[in-house]
Formats: C-alpha cells, structure tokens, sequence
C-alpha cells in the first residue's frame, strides 16, 4: 500500500483541490465519500471505489479493515493522520474514505413527484432535503445555478446515502425544466398561499423550494401552477427550507399512502 506523508505530495494536494472545489468535482465527474457509513451504503448499492483512502492510526481499527478487505481490488493510499483529517474536514474522522465516480444522471424528464432547489446554498439544507427526498420515496432531484454542488463532502454527509438513490442533476434552468414537465409545480411561500395540507397531492408535483434569505426566484414563481404555504404558529414567521421540505415531501407521501 503506497503511503503518504508530505502535503507537499501531488497526489495529496489533487485529493485536497477535489475535496475543496464543486467545479473539480463536476470537471473530474468524481468525489470523496468519507467515514465507514457512507462507505456501506455505497457498497450495498453496488458502488467501487476508484481509490481507497486510510489513515495511518486506522489500519487496524477491525471495521475499517473488513470495509477495506471488501474493496480489495480498489488501488489504496495510507495517510499520515493530519493530512487524513484535512481531507475529511471532520475533528474525529473515522479513518477510512474512496474516491468515487458521481454517477451519471438520467436525463429523461422526471414522470413522477420531484423537487427543484432553487439558489439552495447551504450545503446541510442541501443535503438535509436529498435525505428528506429518498426517505418519502422522491427519486427526482434537479438543481438550479447557485446551489451548493451537490456531490461536495459536507453536502455527502448530510444526506448519510441518499445519494445513491436519488437521481441528481445540477446546473439547470430551472424555469425551462418545469416549462417541460408534464406536472404542475407547487411553489413553497411564506404567506399567501393555499395551505398545504389542502392541496392535492396525489397526482405528480414538482415541489419548487428557494434560497435561504430570498425564496424562490420571480421567473420560477411565475413558471408555478400552485403556491403552498405551510400553517404556522402565531408569531411564527418562517421556517428553515430543509424543515419545509420535509413536511411538504412526507405530506405528499401520506397523500399518496
């Protein structure tokens, strides 16, 4: 197993500029998934690693070593603890990580439930809605300009795998996605709206949540059929986007049975 010691060494320093760059990331078509979780449920989704990543006080941790036995056809690098740590980003990493290919999307437009994330940028509420998506059973995940990338580490941590079972593609315009779907879109506002749990969302929807501090844009305001807005307690002004999505998405669920 070849080792590394140095953050000076090339290899360390394009493992560093992939972890740290979306626009590598979608360049190179590859990511880092780090930790033994992620890493199962990679593997349980039929998933190899192009390269297996260990740090050096892991190598005989038995999980770590029975996860990388079963990657054993996977080219590995050690790494000396701290360059570990600065590739993982996390204070007590678990010692073990791959870089994988980001799977090829499926181009073909959504025919069921979906979600459009619009100018979405915080990598947690990102990923906290792929996680939310996959559990209510939303394959379908379309991303507007300005979101955080959606193959970054933090945004793979937060989903803990929804990734690969999700259908992702980034970078689109959003307004002209939803021109095409054969679906109306709902858009998700604060007030003004009809309440969400008089909707009807048994038939396909194509939920349009927004940015952070701004919403959903005017042009893809303009390009939704329907508008929801969830009931709030008195002197309740908003909701975070990711606890939005969430109600929205399991709403749709239980609609649907």
């Amino acid at each position: 197993m070849k080792q590394i010691a140095s953050r000076d060494n090339p290899t360390f320093k394009s493992l560093r500029d992939l972890v740290e760059n979306a626009r590598e990331q979608r360049q190179r078509q590859q990511t880092l998934i780090d930790g033994l979780h992620l890493l199962e449920v990679f593997r349980e989704r039929g998933g190899r690693p192009q390269l297996l990543l260990l740090a050096e006080s892991a190598l005989h941790n038995p999980e770590v070593s029975s996860l990388a036995a079963s990657f054993a056809d996977a080219d590995m690098l050690c790494l000396r603890d701290t360059l570990f740590r600065e590739l993982s980003g996390v204070a007590a990493p678990t010692g073990i990580a791959a870089v994988i290919a980001i799977p090829a999307p499926d181009d073909a437009l959504p025919q069921q439930t979906c979600v459009l994330l619009d100018a979405v940028q915080d990598a947690g509420n990102v990923g906290s809605i792929l996680r939310s998506a996959a559990a209510a059973g939303v394959r379908d995940v379309l991303l507007g300009a300005g979101c955080a990338g959606a193959w970054t580490p933090r945004v793979l941590r937060a989903a803990q795998g929804a990734h690969f079972s999700l259908n992702i593609r980034e970078q689109l315009d959003l307004p002209a996605v939803l021109g095409q779907l054969d679906m109306p879109g709902v858009a998700t506002v604060v007030e003004g709206a009809t309440p969400l749990y008089q909707l009807d969302l048994k038939r396909p929807v194509a939920w349009l949540f927004g940015n952070e501090g701004a919403g959903l844009s005017p042009a893809l305001q303009a390009a939704a059929r329907l508008r929801a807005t969830i009931p709030l307690a008195a002197a309740t002004e908003s909701l975070n986007v990711a606890a939005a999505a969430a109600i929205c998405l399991f709403e749709g669920l239980r609609q649907r049975g």
